[in-house]
């Protein structure tokens, strides 16, 4: 069998599943199977490939119809325009995430400051973190630390700092929310964390639900950690400095409330869009 008969087979597997972007997906994990490019896929479509390639290739795709994502085969998933490590074991960062990255360079650019001390919260595969260092990195002396709950996602988010930055110069913490953060005040806090309303997880495509529950899972109405953000996260930030957290699409007015409960903390409360027009962030300035 040569590439482009291999293509073929693979693509209409995805199609009769109705997976969706079909074609995409099954020319992706080819070109992974093969450690080829797409160019090479389309100008060597009649070379031959061998049974054990074959056979890896239809695997992964019968994967692919299972529910796996794409990005826990290849390991794989590109955010800010940099090549991040995923598994099983993080939340696939997703392009909606990019706002709250690009927002809090924003935010930080107008700070004025030659340095700059961030903390990143929930920070799973380290996605927000590295990023905010690699297009911060030559303009601040940086001080990121980066927590999670999860032994599993420090892991992978140490991996991916080596990978990108060559050097740890992030501190990754094992942490519950706060329960490990040193008593010491940021500039910025930002968070992506989960925000799911636990009985509508069931209800997402089969892939979402392959993701970690644990980053998923917001608790019955999807609010817990933006309740216990807005209840600690003044403690540590400096005043005058901002928190950032990413919110689901319905979510602005009671991630809002819940920061006006705490008025005498925050104020200068805001929501931010994300391209689409969909409420996206909610910028935070603490007293």
């Amino acid at each position: 069998m040569n590439i482009q008969e291999l293509r073929k087979q693979g693509r209409d597997k995805l199609i009769n599943a109705n997976i969706c972007e079909a074609p995409i997906k099954a020319d992706i994990l080819l070109q992974y199977v093969l450690n080829i490019t797409k160019t090479d896929l389309i100008l060597n479509s009649n070379k031959e490939v061998t049974n054990e390639e074959e056979q890896v290739y239809i695997e992964y795709i019968e994967k692919i119809i299972s529910g796996k994502p794409i990005q826990y085969i290849t390991n794989a998933q590109e955010f800010m325009k940099l090549k991040f490590y995923v598994d099983e074991n993080v939340l696939i960062p997703q392009p909606d995430t990019e706002v709250l990255v690009e927002e809090t360079i924003k935010r930080i650019n107008e700070y004025a400051r030659e340095r700059v001390e961030i903390l990143d919260l929930c920070t799973g595969s380290g996605a927000v973190a590295i990023s905010l260092e690699h297009y911060l990195k030559d303009r601040f002396e940086l001080e990121i630390f980066a927590s999670d709950v999860s032994k599993e996602a420090i892991e992978v988010a140490n991996k991916n700092e080596l990978e990108i930055e060559k050097y740890n110069n992030i501190q990754f913490i094992l942490s519950n929310m706060f329960e490990n953060i040193k008593t010491k005040k940021f500039d910025i806090i930002v968070s992506n964390p989960p925000y799911i309303e636990r009985n509508v997880i069931p209800t997402l495509s089969i892939e979402v639900q392959n993701e970690p529950d644990i980053a998923l899972d917001g608790g019955i109405d999807g609010l817990d950690y933006y309740r216990i953000i807005a209840k600690e996260g003044y403690k540590y930030v400096k005043s005058n400095g901002y928190i950032l957290v990413e919110i689901g699409y319905n979510q602005a007015e009671s991630v809002t409330n819940i920061f006006k409960n705490h008025e005498d903390k925050y104020t200068n409360i805001k929501c931010i869009k994300d391209l689409s027009g969909k409420d996206r962030v909610i910028e935070i300035k603490v007293k």
